[in-house]
């Protein structure tokens, strides 16, 4: 098909390859993307008003559609503050200090609960946690603090991030700009994860096999005397954490550490009579750690109960098939209402101020999580047919221009109709918008891409939207960008990020390349 490439399509070009230019020198695309919306807008409208407009517009209707990806992760951020605030968050992981013996097993059980509460929760909350609670053990029982960085960021930023199968925030953002369903990006991606990280884990776990040692006290002392300076506070964030893995007290979870200080010593009990207000704080204590402990059990037992309805209606007639927006809808609802009975457990009497005190630290985070999205979406929802005509400000029955598709089909007598070259390089793509270091920016971008180049080679877009987001997340999301997340976990296994970042370079990209190949020839 013939198609007539005006001004506009040639400055939409010029503004991809500007954002393209602009990742791989580091730095925000937030600007060059605002102004590619409006001299595209300009171009195409020669009106400066729809122009200056576009610039709204375009961030309106990325907010609009995106949204719901907002609202999902306010809620359960919200929900982690209010179990943080009890100390069931680091109750639901203590079980898993008993069977860290060794290095091998301490290697396992930190991949596997680093995968776990990431897929649920996101790594953001996961790092501080595990930081806290099980790194510590980890490195007494003789893993060397690389391969604790190492698990962490494979399994968290990684393979859980990449395929965000629970929350699907990134499924939505692919889907969205392919123009698929977020349904089949998601599992997709999820495949494509677990042989990246499944693939990189291996390599990771021979390449620093030699450099575990037998269990020891000293290995631990060791390791704590680390200097904070060499490779940066160890907790990051505060707020995110709680606790920084430094000192004696990391070994137990809030609950443990509020009764060890609270109740009276045996020497005191002995000497003197149990006041009432002394009673009273005993029996406050108790409640909190059964509190604790309750939700503990609470919040897994719910998840697991939804992921257990996920498959049965995935696979059988028994009950409805949630679909992506319901599936999200029920993991919302599910951690407000948690939110609600922890926050009411936590403080009776301020439980309605309290609870919109974590609602709102929940949005904040989002918005400052993947605010940054907003503008950049807007930018490539210019060029896709289905949005374009909003955010240009065109009547509601009027089609709105299909800038991207149309460079690509102009472009298809010059690009080679080959899967596997196309598959690479929307991989390639996806790692080099990966480079700014979210994870996420780049999304809109392999997604549109995903969307115009399928049909061109004769391969589904949700496939190629999947390995443009193993892409991105794996690259951006806190495993080879050093600039990223990954500082977090650098600094809570206290080995420089850097090295980290060098070190993971090998297992992933081996993973991505197998992925990659293997898609081609699975779907």
């Amino acid at each position: 098909m013939d198609v007539s490439l005006t001004a506009a399509h040639w400055v939409y070009l010029g503004g991809i390859i500007v954002i393209l230019g602009t990742m791989l020198m580091r730095k925000n695309i937030v600007v060059p993307a605002v102004i590619g919306t409006f001299l595209t807008a300009f171009v195409f409208s020669d009106s400066l008003v729809t122009g200056l407009a576009s610039i709204f517009n375009a961030s309106l209707v990325a907010a609009r559609e995106l949204f719901n990806i907002f609202l999902i992760i306010s809620l359960v951020t919200a929900m982690l503050g209010a179990l943080r605030q009890m100390g069931a968050d680091r109750l639901m992981v203590a079980p898993f200090r008993r069977v860290m013996r060794g290095g091998t097993s301490s290697f396992i059980v930190l991949a596997v609960v680093t995968y776990t509460i990431s897929l649920f929760f996101w790594p953001t909350p996961a790092v501080p946690l595990i930081g806290a609670v099980l790194i510590p053990v980890a490195i007494r029982a003789g893993l060397p603090p690389m391969a604790v960085g190492m698990a962490i960021a494979i399994c968290g930023q990684g393979m859980a991030l990449s395929s965000d199968y629970i929350i699907k925030v990134a499924p939505g953002l692919s889907a969205k700009s392919a123009g698929v369903d977020p349904d089949v990006v998601a599992d997709r991606a999820l495949v494509m994860s677990l042989i990246v990280g499944l693939t990189a884990l291996l390599i990771a776990y021979f390449t620093q096999r030699r450099h575990m040692r037998r269990p020891a006290p000293e290995l631990l002392t060791d390791w704590e005397s680390r200097a904070e300076s060499d490779f940066g506070k160890p907790g990051g964030d505060a707020p995110e954490g709680g606790a920084t893995p430094t000192g004696g007290a990391i070994d137990r979870a809030p609950a443990e550490a509020a009764t060890s200080a609270a109740l009276p010593t045996t020497t005191a009990v002995l000497a003197e009579p149990v006041t009432a207000s002394a009673r009273q704080v005993i029996d406050d204590t108790f409640k909190s750690i059964r509190a604790a402990k309750t939700f503990a059990v609470l919040v897994p037992t719910a998840y697991l109960a939804f992921i257990v309805y996920l498959m049965v209606g995935k696979f059988t007639d028994l009950v409805p098939d949630l679909k992506g927006g319901d599936a999200a809808a029920m993991v919302g609802g599910i951690a407000a209402l948690i939110l609600f009975a922890a926050a009411a457990t936590n403080d009776k009497k301020g439980f309605l101020e309290t609870t919109s005190e974590h609602l709102i630290d929940g949005l904040v985070f989002a918005f400052k999580a993947m605010g940054i999205v907003i503008p950049i979406a807007g930018f490539f929802f210019i060029g896709n047919g289905d949005f374009s005509a909003a955010i240009l400000g065109l009547p509601a029955d009027a089609t709105g221009p299909t800038l991207l598709f149309d460079l690509v089909n102009a472009a298809q007598s010059h690009l080679p109709q080959n899967v596997f070259v196309t598959s690479f390089g929307i991989l390639a793509i996806g790692m080099i918008a990966g480079l700014e270091g979210s994870g996420f920016t780049g999304l809109p971008l392999t997604g549109s891409l995903a969307g115009a180049l399928g049909p061109a080679v004769g391969m589904d877009p949700a496939t190629l939207a999947a390995i443009g987001q193993m892409g991105n997340i794996w690259s951006g999301g806190g495993t080879l960008v050093a600039w990223s997340s990954l500082i977090a976990v650098a600094g809570f296994a206290r080995v420089p990020v850097l090295e980290l970042a060098r070190k993971c370079f090998v297992p992933v990209v081996s993973g991505l390349v197998l992925s990659t190949a293997l898609s081609v020839l699975i779907f």
